[in-house]
């Protein structure tokens, strides 16, 4: 269990933190509205009507005593910028900030961010990964190089082994597991036989994969 501050309650804050005290974490969260704080205190057991930019605010949070805080400020960059260097001043162990671009995204770091995300830039990259190529279900980028697939099983595969088909030689891709509905079979075995309602999770290079994905 880790414990969480999450500044700044929008919908990617409500998200963020339902799903950090969902998997266990110990979350803490504040916003400077009385009103988004008074509907989401009963969902946590600490939440803190403050302004983060002012520092006796952030202060009184104590943040040296969290794993990690997330400034999930959206509608406000300035606020964002100072709230991100605020934390750090006051000893901040890991602060992760929210930016909408790149050039925000240089502004967070500089100003002490251990790292910044992209909620929507992330959302759309995934989508456009998934439709542009054909049955892609799922995708996760690894580096600029590499990423991590889940795409219907190739025709050609099903009623063959691993073993058989050389799928590593011959398409330059690593399958880490079997996916059969809500089932997963990770590192299948080299005897595996594909069939035909099996979901793939590869790893390997976007273009390789969207040239195999054509073929499913």
């Amino acid at each position: 269990m880790k414990s969480i501050l999450v500044i700044g309650m929008g919908r990617f804050g409500r998200h963020l933190a339902s799903k950090m005290s969902e998997l266990g974490n110990d979350v803490m969260i504040v916003d400077k509205s009385e009103r988004v704080i008074e509907e989401l205190a009963p969902l946590y057991a600490n939440a803190m009507i403050g302004d983060c930019t002012n520092e006796g605010v952030v202060r009184g949070l104590g943040v040296n005593n969290f794993d990690i805080c997330f400034v999930a400020i959206g509608d406000n960059f300035q606020a964002s910028l100072e709230v991100t260097s605020l934390l750090k001043e006051l000893g901040a162990p890991y602060v992760v900030s929210k930016a909408d671009r790149d050039m925000q995204a240089k502004f967070l770091e500089r100003n002490g961010a251990d790292e910044v995300v992209y909620p929507e830039h992330d959302m759309a990259e995934k989508l456009a990964i998934r439709h542009n190529a054909k049955n892609i279900f799922d995708y996760v980028e690894l580096t600029q190089e590499f990423a991590i697939f889940e795409i219907a099983v190739v025709k050609d595969w099903i009623g063959h082994t691993l073993q058989e088909l050389d799928i590593r030689r011959k398409f330059r891709i690593n399958v880490l597991a079997i996916k059969k509905g809500n089932h997963l079979m990770a590192t299948p075995p080299a005897d595996y036989v594909f069939e035909q309602a099996d979901h793939v999770l590869i790893l390997g290079k976007p273009d390789d994969v969207f040239k195999l994905s054509n073929r499913t």
